[in-house]
Formats: structure tokens, C-alpha cells, sequence
């Protein structure tokens, strides 16, 4: 089918003063297609490489037929729903339906997330004919009833294979069981995969295909071409290529947000115009962001992956991939940033030696080799270090031929062992020896076929593990202990030995240590013996003293003045009917002179 102008599609007259006014006036092949099919009220799915114009391919057909129908929208309930994976995607097609649709009186709002949600159901409440979404903010308003989904006539999924890598699938399957099952269904897709077709026989009815390019097809009007650099000079690269003024407007992309922070600082510092846009940003910098970049105030835009898809921006010179993306379907959806609406553009990649897998995978889902562009003179020599990756022993050669420097202190000569000092002992020469510089010995295990670390016994060595005891000593961890000391466990006990527990004479304690004395003192009577506490504070019980107390000294209280009265006596005298009572920590003597600290 051969189509020149949007006159003979049968469009309404609004539609083409609209587009008129806009200055488009030939229809995209996906256009001329998709539209005449659309007005007939089929069930549509569209296949296209990105930037083809599939926007207007479903927006104008959609427009027609609303006005056409007539009727209004009623609060909460939208005639047409059209679902779009991110943010951007969405808010472009809002403003491509306010292009097309300025000469009719159809309302319409974007709704999605990352900001409030009172504009938006607000707009909502007051009714709206199309209504674009994401998938997350529109089950949002639909939880919280502000949002039916009952009315719909007309229901388009856009990106259909971006929405199943993002992980909505659950999501737009919930959504299907929401509108009526008589409607008008359309999905577009870039891409072809199995779950798109399995998806596309459950969401549409006998549908018309639409297949402008195969799976995975390039535009042809992009020039693509590949470097090859090292990870390192690929910042010095992007800096080199900035400065031809041929890059008038530029989109940079990186796989990581934190990648994207990291260029978009560079190419900063080198007094570039420039924004970055991912994930972490809030939506109003993004949409700041791409303003800016749209109206021309900033040269260079860095993103991830997630403005790979919908960002419809006019004259995009370049596409840098700063790093090539793990997932070969990103790179087609990349470089689709640029060559729109008829216009060529320039695709430049940067591989790393560690992105050659990521390179193989993508040459073999476009069906083409890439063009290889050699590095400038200044990086050549980077470049085909890290591609050709040069082995530790060739970096070690060159630092051998390196001239001499003052070696780091600690750290051993570089050209040869440290001179001798004066007065200094003789070293030996441990490179004259193949044992490291260790002086052998009679019986060195690892030379006689013994044990390592062995060596001969000697008289009076200690006896080693599962020798049996010589000489009188004692097995390993044992010591023979002198007479008079306690014995060990195990240890039978021998002359002169304290009894152990439970040993001894009835009525002795239990440990022997307590039974013990010094010269000239007494022995302290048996636990069982010794007579219990006195109630009326006579210094009879455990606290009133040993023999040979003196009981004469004055009580020398702690507090000088006087503690809380808690129906105890605490003055400075005696304790009527007794002798004064130490304190914990006092020492008290005896009749030689000696001290015993109390309890």
C-alpha cells in the first residue's frame, strides 16, 4: 500500500489541520498500515523498530473514532486506557495527544508514580475520555476506588516487551480481567519474543499484523560503530569526542545509575552542559532534566536503560554506549534514540575487553558485524594494552628496566643485598643454600626421613606426646611437685601430701587449705563447731572474732557522722553487753601481731 499524505487515510478534519500545523505530512510505513485498519475497528498487533512514528500510529485512529462516537466521559471512568511501562513514555505520549487532538473537545490525563496523587485523581474525578498510565500507579487508584475500569472502549498496550522485561506482566494480566471484554485492543511492540505472542493471543481478537521489521533489526539510516578501549580510557575518550562540535546533542548510556553519576560528574567538570536521568531520580528531575535537553540548554544527556525506550526527542546526533548493555534488545532500543522521524544518526560504542561477550550477543541478534574505529593516537597505546591484555611477567620486565630508585624503607635492596654495616655481624648466605638459609643439624627431621621439626633427645629434655615417662618425669602437662604441696588430679597422694576432699580426720573441713596454719597461731575451729551468730550482738557468733581478738580496741566507725538508722546501733561505742564488732575490710590482730581481714 502506497500512501503520501494523511488525507487518504481517511482521518477527520481536526486531525489533519492538527498534524498540518505540526508539519507532519507524510505518513511511516507503520502508520500508513496501522491506520486504515484501526478505523475499521480491528484488533491490531503492530510490529516496528523503535522510532517509526508508532505513537501516532494508534493516537490518531483512537481520536477519530472517540469524536466520531460521541458521548461523554462520566467521573472515575475512562473511555480509552492506554498502559505504558515508565514515566516517560507515558507523559510523551500526554503530549502527543495534546498535539493531535487540539481542534477536539476530548479530555485526557497521565497518571503515574513518584508523585502525589491528588492532581491526578482529582483530573480523574472530574472525567476523563483517554486516560495514560503505568501499570503500578493506575492499580493505585483502583484499589482506592477513585479509578473503574468499566467503560473502557478502547485499551492499548504499548511496549509490550519492555512491560514483560519490567515485570507487570502480573500487573496488565490484572488490569485485562478489569475492562470489558467487547472492546478495541491494540498492542505494539519492538520486539517479538515468545511471551509477547502468548500474551498478544490472550489480549486481542482475530487481530490484524502489522510487521514492519524483522525481530531485532536496526534502522539502517544509523551509522554503527564500535571502539575499542580499555575501561580506564574510556572517560578520556567520551572527553576527546566532546569536543567536536559535530556532537551538537548527545545521549550517553551506562548499565548502572551509579555509572551514570560517575559520567555525567566527568563530562561536567570538562565544562559540558549535561543531566543524568535513572531510576534514583525523583520524577520531577527527570522530567527537568529532559526538558532541558529537548530545548537545547544542555548538550550531553546520560542514562540508563530506563530512557532507552519512548524518549522521542528531535535531532539526537549521537548515541555514546559508555558501556554495552547485558541484554542485546537494550542496544536496539539505545540507538532508536537517534534517526527519528526520518533523520540519520550516529550509534558509537565503547568495549571494554570484559563487554566482548556483550558484543558478540548483540552482532548476532542485528545480523551484522559493527564497524571498528580505531582510538586516537594519544589512547592507542592503552587500548591495545587492555584489549590485548598484557601479562604480569611483561609488566614485571618493564619495571626490572626501570631506572634504580632509593628503596622504600623496610623493604629489601633492589639491586642486590644491603652493604655491610661497620661492626656489624657477618650475614650467611642464605642463596648458597637450598634449604633457605637454615643451618642443618644432626637429626633434622626434613633431611633424615624423621618427622619434620624433630631433632635428638637430649638429656633432661621433657618428654614429648605418647612418650612414656624417663628419668623420673612425669607425663606431658605434669610437673612433680615438691612435699607439702597439694596434689594434682590423678595424682596419688604421698608423704607429707594434704588430705584432698573428703580425706582426713571426721570433723575436719572438707578443704584442706582451711585446716592450715602459721606459726604460732591456732587453728580455727570446725565449720560444724563453730557456734552460730549471737542475736544480741555479743560478738559470740562468726562475726564476734577469733581467739586472742583484742576486744579492747575502740570500734572505728567508716562514716564519721553517723549512717541512716535502720534499727541497728551504729555509734562509736561498744555494743552494749559485748566487744565491738570490725567492719568488712578492717583487719583485726591477734596475739602475735598478725591480721586477718573479715568477711
Amino acid at each position: 500500500m502506497t500512501t503520501t499524505t494523511f488525507a487518504e487515510l481517511g482521518l477527520a478534519e481536526p486531525l489533519l489541520r492538527a498534524l498540518n500545523d505540526a508539519q507532519y505530512t507524510t505518513p511511516t510505513p507503520i502508520q500508513a498500515q496501522s491506520i486504515p485498519v484501526l478505523l475499521e475497528g480491528r484488533d491490531l498487533l503492530g510490529l516496528a523498530e523503535t522510532g517509526t512514528g508508532k505513537t501516532a500510529a494508534f493516537v490518531l485512529p483512537m481520536l477519530h473514532r472517540l469524536a466520531a462516537e460521541g458521548g461523554r466521559a462520566y467521573p472515575g471512568s475512562p473511555r480509552a486506557l492506554i498502559l505504558a511501562p515508565t514515566r516517560e513514555l507515558a507523559i510523551q505520549i500526554g503530549e502527543s495527544i495534546a498535539v493531535y487532538g487540539r481542534n477536539m473537545n476530548l479530555s485526557h490525563t497521565v497518571i503515574y508514580g513518584g508523585v502525589g496523587q491528588r492532581p491526578q485523581v482529582n483530573a480523574i474525578g472530574r472525567g476523563v475520555d483517554i486516560l495514560v498510565a503505568t501499570p503500578g500507579r493506575l492499580l493505585d487508584l483502583i484499589d482506592q476506588r477513585h479509578l473503574r475500569l468499566n467503560q473502557v472502549q478502547t485499551f492499548v498496550l504499548d511496549e509490550a516487551d519492555r512491560m514483560l522485561d519490567m515485570g507487570f506482566v502480573r500487573d496488565v494480566r490484572r488490569i485485562l480481567k478489569m475492562v470489558p471484554s467487547k472492546r478495541h485492543s491494540l498492542l505494539f511492540s519492538a520486539t517479538m519474543p515468545d511471551d509477547i505472542a502468548k500474551l498478544a493471543a490472550e489480549f486481542l481478537s482475530n487481530p490484524a499484523r502489522v510487521e514492519i521489521a524483522r525481530t531485532g533489526k536496526t534502522v539502517d539510516r544509523i551509522d554503527q560503530r564500535v571502539m575499542f578501549l580499555s575501561t580506564a580510557a574510556k572517560r578520556d575518550m567520551l572527553g576527546h569526542m566532546l569536543q567536536d562540535p559535530e556532537l551538537r546533542r548527545v545521549i550517553v548510556f551506562t548499565r548502572t545509575k551509579r555509572g551514570a553519576d560517575r559520567v555525567s560528574k566527568a563530562v561536567e567538570m570538562m565544562g559540558v552542559g549535561v543531566h543524568a536521568i535513572h531510576g534514583n531520580k525523583s520524577q520531577g528531575q527527570r522530567q527537568s532534566a529532559l526538558d532541558s535537553f529537548r530545548k537545547g540548554f544542555t548538550r550531553v544527556l546520560v542514562a540508563t536503560d530506563i530512557a532507552a525506550r519512548g524518549i522521542d526527542i528531535d535531532e539526537i546526533t549521537h548515541v555514546i554506549n559508555y558501556e554495552l548493555p547485558n541484554i542485546p534488545e537494550s542496544y536496539v532500543h539505545r540507538i532508536g534514540r537517534t534517526a527519528r522521524a526520518g533523520a540519520s544518526g550516529i550509534a558509537i560504542a565503547f568495549c571494554a575487553p570484559d563487554e566482548r561477550e556483550y558484543l558478540r550477543d548483540i552482532e548476532r541478534l542485528i545480523k551484522r558485524r559493527l564497524d571498528v574505529v580505531s582510538a586516537p593516537a594519544g589512547m592507542e597505546r592503552s587500548a591495545s594494552r587492555d584489549v590485548a591484555s598484557a601479562s604480569t611477567a611483561d609488566e614485571s620486565e618493564s619495571r626490572a628496566d626501570a631506572p634504580d630508585r632509593r628503596p622504600a624503607r623496610g623493604r629489601p635492596h633492589q639491586n642486590g643485598p644491603r652493604p655491610q654495616r661497620d661492626g656489624e655481624r657477618p650475614r650467611r648466605d642464605a642463596g648458597s643454600r637450598a634449604d633457605g638459609g637454615r643451618p642443618r643439624r644432626d637429626g633434622d627431621g626434613a633431611r633424615n626421613g624423621a618427622p619434620r621439626g624433630d631433632r635428638p633427645r637430649r638429656e633432661g629434655d621433657a618428654p614429648r606426646n605418647g612418650d612414656s615417662p624417663r628419668n623420673g618425669a612425669q607425663r606431658s602437662g605434669e610437673r612433680r611437685h615438691a612435699d607439702g604441696h597439694a596434689p594434682r588430679n590423678g595424682h596419688s597422694p604421698r608423704n607429707g601430701d594434704a588430705p584432698r576432699s573428703g580425706e582426713g580426720r571426721s570433723g575436719e573441713s572438707a578443704q584442706p587449705w582451711r585446716n592450715w596454719t602459721r606459726d604460732g597461731e591456732q587453728p580455727a575451729r570446725p565449720r560444724g563447731d563453730r557456734p552460730a551468730h549471737s542475736a544480741n550482738g555479743d560478738g559470740a557468733g562468726r562475726s564476734g572474732g577469733r581467739e586472742g581478738a583484742n576486744r579492747d580496741e575502740p570500734r572505728k566507725d567508716r562514716h564519721p557522722g553517723g549512717r541512716p538508722d535502720h534499727g541497728k546501733s551504729y555509734g562509736k561505742g561498744p555494743r552494749s553487753g559485748g566487744a565491738p564488732q570490725a567492719r568488712s575490710g578492717e583487719r583485726r590482730g591477734d596475739s602475735q601481731g598478725r591480721g586477718r581481714a573479715t568477711r
